[in-house]
């Protein structure tokens, strides 16, 4: 940014744009209110200075503005809004221009953290591993309104097998007691048929959505690095996909640290003087991966040391498979010591899901660097 002297801060909402440019030489301030139109933001930050650079919050928006300005010929970047602090008195005076402002003069000194923007392959195989997630949850959602449902009318699933061990839900013989269920009242009957339609319909979306990420899976860009961070005990292809397609490049995070970090998994920190505090992870980052990662790490309380076996189609990169399976070992053995000294299982796993983490990253990187 050395040749740049004018920063441009742009509070972007669904409908409207509020820009706010700032002159690092002179301190003129200059405002402009857009509707969403990169067209108009573009053309305003041009006339005021062709090497302008802008810079706006990552958020619900996403990446759709960049890209625009971008093929406009105008610089601009996401800031990471996690690792943006405004000071106290500047919260209790919050508006469009005033976020404006604020964002051109942190992007003025330097103290914004670049979001990576993904191309739009990766942007759109992020958004099928995000939609399927969003089917799982429309899964969990029908089936406990309908478990509701039934409960309302004293109506609970309790057989036994003939161990006396209960019969677990959602299983055939479930299915076949929810099926045999009858009101007297019409209405009851209908609201039921719904419920049940609700979950089938609900389950099929996540079906047809789990064959498209593997579809998007075997594709050449992805699949060795898919089929190598598989070898990983607890991540099966979905997740593997998942964390490959946020990820986009395994090589933009710089150690094995910084990845565990973007998603969230590091342990906060509270210092001061001589007092070191460290607390429970950050969740500062991205979720999705945070949520698969700390699901995975639960299989490290009973799976053995050993490699994992590969399935069928799936073609590792035999480096990384290597490095997959010292991993296994590495975690089946942390695991193992945290519960022999007491650690609370809870905690134990999110360790376990942090260094999972970073084998994750160092077999992604591998196969990168093949």
């Amino acid at each position: 940014m050395l040749n740049v002297t004018t920063f441009v801060g742009l509070d972007v909402h669904a409908r409207s744009i509020k820009a706010v440019a700032l002159d690092a030489m002179t301190g003129e301030v200059r405002c402009a209110a857009f509707g969403y139109d990169a067209v108009a933001v573009a053309d305003w930050v041009k006339s005021i200075d062709p090497k302008a650079k802008c810079v706006y919050e990552s958020g619900v928006t996403g990446f759709d503005l960049q890209k625009k300005l971008a093929a406009l010929g105008v610089d601009c970047i996401v800031g990471a809004v996690s690792k943006m602090i405004k000071p106290a008195a500047d919260r209790k005076r919050k508006n469009d221009r005033n976020d404006a402002e604020f964002l051109a003069r942190l992007l003025s000194v330097g103290n914004v953290t670049e979001v990576w923007i993904p191309d739009d392959e990766c942007e759109a195989a992020r958004d099928l591993v995000r939609a399927l997630e969003d089917a799982r949850e429309e899964v969990a959602r029908s089936k406990q309104m309908l478990s509701k449902f039934l409960l309302r009318h004293g109506l609970v699933f309790d057989e036994a097998n003939p161990s006396g061990a209960r019969k677990k839900n959602w299983t055939a013989a479930h299915w076949a007691w929810i099926k045999s269920v009858s009101f007297a009242e019409k209405s009851d009957n209908d609201v039921l048929a719904y419920y049940i339609d609700r979950v089938n319909q609900a389950t099929e979306d996540k079906a047809r959505l789990e064959k498209l990420v593997a579809a998007e899976a075997s594709k050449p860009r992805w699949k060795r690095r898919v089929d190598s961070v598989r070898c990983l005990k607890g991540i099966d292809v979905m997740t593997a996909a998942d964390l490959v397609f946020e990820a986009g490049e395994f090589s933009r995070f710089k150690n094995a640290r910084s990845f565990a970090a973007w998603i969230g998994l590091t342990p906060s920190e509270h210092s001061s003087g001589e007092g070191v505090h460290r607390g429970g992870i950050t969740k500062a980052g991205n979720r999705h991966l945070r949520k698969d990662l700390v699901e995975s790490a639960w299989h490290y309380l009973s799976c053995s040391p050993h490699s994992k076996d590969l399935a069928r189609g799936q073609v590792p990169d035999p480096r990384a498979r290597r490095h997959a399976t010292k991993g296994v070992r590495r975690l089946v053995a942390r695991r193992e010591d945290m519960l022999a000294r007491g650690l609370n299982k809870n905690k134990a796993n999110v360790a376990t899901a942090r260094e999972l983490a970073c084998w994750v990253w160092a077999v992604g990187r591998m196969v990168e660097s093949a």
